[in-house]
């Protein structure tokens, strides 16, 4: 099983938030999780990003993929170095 590292839309109408997941890579990201890393709030002024480091780590270690916006948001959190 390859596992993929993504954002989970939550929230209502025009006002977005998002919770970074583990998935499957075979299933969509509305279907059920391996386990839930954090979330990320883009609306609120600045913007809210809370991860669990060492979880998120651990995963990719193991071998999960990341999707773009989630590297994005890690190497701005300083998760993952900037190559």
């Amino acid at each position: 099983m390859s596992a993929k590292i993504k954002l989970r839309r939550e929230g209502s109408k025009k006002k977005p938030s998002y919770k970074v997941i583990v998935i499957d890579s075979r299933k969509t990201g509305d279907g059920k999780f391996i386990e839930q890393l954090g979330y990320y709030q883009p609306i609120a002024d600045p913007y809210i990003f809370k991860i669990d480091k060492e979880a998120s780590l651990k995963w990719i270690e193991k071998g999960a993929q990341l999707s773009e916006t989630v590297k994005d948001l890690f190497k701005k959190a300083g998760i993952l170095k900037n190559k």
